[in-house]
């Protein structure tokens, strides 16, 4: 049984992921994607990658994530945790 990875992200605080993008910049195993907010989107209006909320960060790919960490050091917000789950041993008898 593998491990398993849980990428939390606070919007709170990582609020121009399109402005910034350093954890996809950094990260090796591409598990990152900067979508627009489809709350913000008006039609036959540009989105302003520095309005905060106007784009969002999202982890589709968690389970390339290698656990190196580089996402949580590089961020200035420091807005993203990544807990890695190791499973329980299997005890036998």
């Amino acid at each position: 049984m593998s491990s398993k990875v849980l990428i939390t992200i606070d919007y709170q605080k990582c609020t121009t992921p399109f402005a910034c993008k350093k954890c996809i910049e950094v990260c090796p195993g591409e598990v990152f994607l900067v979508t627009p907010n489809p709350m913000m989107i008006k039609k036959y209006q540009p989105i302003d990658e520095n309005q905060p909320g106007s784009y969002l960060l999202l982890a589709p790919m968690t389970p390339k994530c290698v656990g190196c960490m580089k996402c949580m050091e590089i961020c200035p917000n420091d807005a993203l945790k990544v807990e890695i789950q190791h499973p329980e041993p299997e005890i036998t008898t």
